[in-house]
């Protein structure tokens, strides 16, 4: 969950709660954009299983707008998108939020008005805008040494990471905004990667343990509360010394964590998800172009892919080779979805150890096997997920 993919989002109406033919209750979402006539402005809803489109509208020379969506019965969040760009926000009940922006500067520079979660909302995004701006002028500035650039970032990072803490998650990790900024992800000119891990920074595990305890007290049966607390187990299980037993949150919240999200760039930069994949069996694997074994095991991978594609088989790799010429002109002329990372963080989200490794994801977008667990062959595990 990104600035870009959680990247996970005037006048007010005068009522506040809609019903539709059905007696559904709504909430609204209105505003204006200017100087977009023509222009189609989208408004989705960020699901836990990814976006899904709810409405849309061709603007007119005024800019105005206007969407009635059911009301969630728990904190939810949705985006209003403008080409590829995202307004990200909340929505608690059968509220009416407004908005107003210039097309010039949509996501960056908008008013919003009516949800006190997304003005906040709106102050993190911009703080990770200005984070990501300033880690990608250090990437690219070529009269320091890459020891010291990496320690540069390191420190952004540190200090920004501490005043999300400070600010929005320990402040009210009650509220729909501390559940945003703890699922921030952060894009540099190589990958995506999620800023506070749980899975493997202790100190990440007390952001998500206190936001879940939250939750858990105002929406039990929430299954953002569900994904959050079993996040919160899973790091408290991953990270706690062998011979102590950390569990504080409800045992029968635990349940199978759900798909980690990958998001990192191909080779024409184009980022692709690892959710936007659910409905296809996929084969997430992380590998090394470079390494002896590849060019027979890529062979191998293709007679695979050639024969189950159509049937709705999907490969995903993720390369992790140094030399990023190498690694373009290796994958150039792959089927399947080819990415690249250079920092390891979605292969330390994976607690993986050993190149290659894979592991297998079901069409409900469920981590099913990893390499190592498979006792038949790779073949025949990928026939019986698409069955």
């Amino acid at each position: 969950m990104n600035i870009k993919t959680f990247t996970y989002f005037i006048s007010l109406a005068g009522a506040i709660a809609f019903t539709s033919c059905n007696n559904q209750p709504q909430f609204c979402v209105e505003g204006a954009v200017e100087e977009a006539k023509g222009e189609m402005l989208y408004l989705e809803a960020m699901t836990l299983e990814g976006i899904q489109a709810i409405d849309s509208v061709k603007l007119k020379a005024d800019g105005l707008f206007q969407f009635k969506a059911d009301a969630p019965s728990n904190p939810e969040f949705y985006a209003l998108r403008l080409g590829e760009e995202r307004i990200n926000f909340s929505i608690d009940s059968t509220e009416t939020v407004a908005f107003t922006a210039q097309r010039s500067k949509f996501s960056s520079d908008y008013s919003v008005e009516g949800s006190y979660n997304s003005q906040k909302i709106k102050e993190i995004a911009q703080l990770q805008s200005q984070l990501q701006g300033q880690i990608i002028a250090l990437e690219q500035h070529s009269s320091m040494y890459p020891g010291d650039i990496t320690d540069s970032i390191n420190t952004l990072l540190k200090d920004y990471k501490e005043y999300i803490k400070t600010n929005y998650i320990f402040k009210e990790p009650q509220q729909a905004y501390a559940y945003y900024a703890v699922c921030q992800s952060i894009t540099d000119l190589h990958s995506t990667y999620q800023l506070f891990n749980p899975l493997y920074n202790r100190d990440d595990v007390k952001c998500y343990a206190t936001i879940a305890t939250a939750w858990d007290g105002l929406y039990p049966d929430a299954k953002r509360t569900e994904q959050i607390c079993n996040m919160a187990i899973q790091g408290m299980e991953n990270t706690a010394p062998t011979t102590q037993k950390v569990v504080n949150l409800d045992e029968s919240k635990i349940s199978e964590v759900g798909l980690i999200d990958v998001a990192l760039p191909d080779i024409k930069s184009t980022i692709h998800r690892l959710t936007d994949l659910k409905g296809k069996v996929v084969m997430l694997d992380f590998t090394l172009y470079g390494a002896p074994e590849s060019p027979e095991r890529t062979r191998k991978m293709r007679q695979l892919y050639e024969q189950y594609h159509s049937k709705g088989f999907e490969i995903y790799q993720v390369a992790l080779d140094e030399d990023i010429h190498f690694w373009k002109l290796s994958c150039e002329k792959l089927p399947w979805i080819c990415v690249h990372e250079t920092d390891g963080s979605a292969m330390n989200m994976y607690g993986v150890s050993n190149l290659p490794t894979y592991f297998l994801i079901n069409r409900n977008n469920e981590l099913v096997k990893r390499s190592d667990q498979v006792t038949t062959s790779l073949e025949e595990e990928v026939v019986q997920l698409l069955k």
